[in-house]
C-alpha cells in the first residue's frame, strides 16, 4: 500500500471519525465492537455508539466514532473489523 503524504490526505488528524458497523442483531455483537474500537482508540467512549436496528429486527447497525490519529489506525481498524466473524459490512 502506498502511503499518502500529510499534505494530500482528505482528513485531518486527530479528528473523530465515524465508521458503521453492520452485523446479526445478536447478544454482544455492540460489546465486541466497543472492544474492537477501544484496541485503535483507547479514549473511545461507548456512551456514544449510535444504534440502529434493521427493520425486521435481523440486523444492527452501529456508528462507532473513534478519534482518527493516522491513516494507519484507520486501515488497521477497518481491517480487524471486517475481519471479524460477527461483522457483515463496514463502511
Amino acid at each position: 500500500m502506498q502511503d499518502i503524504p500529510p499534505e494530500k490526505s482528505l482528513i485531518e488528524y486527530p479528528s473523530a471519525f465515524p465508521i458503521k458497523v453492520m452485523g446479526a442483531s445478536v447478544e454482544g455483537f455492540e460489546a465486541a465492537m466497543v472492544a474492537v474500537a477501544m484496541r485503535f482508540d483507547p479514549s473511545f467512549d461507548p456512551a456514544t455508539v449510535e444504534r440502529r436496528p434493521s427493520r425486521g429486527g435481523n440486523y444492527l447497525g452501529i456508528t462507532l466514532t473513534v478519534t482518527a490519529t493516522s491513516r494507519q489506525q484507520l486501515d488497521e481498524l477497518y481491517r480487524a473489523l471486517t475481519s471479524h466473524p460477527m461483522v457483515k459490512m463496514v463502511l
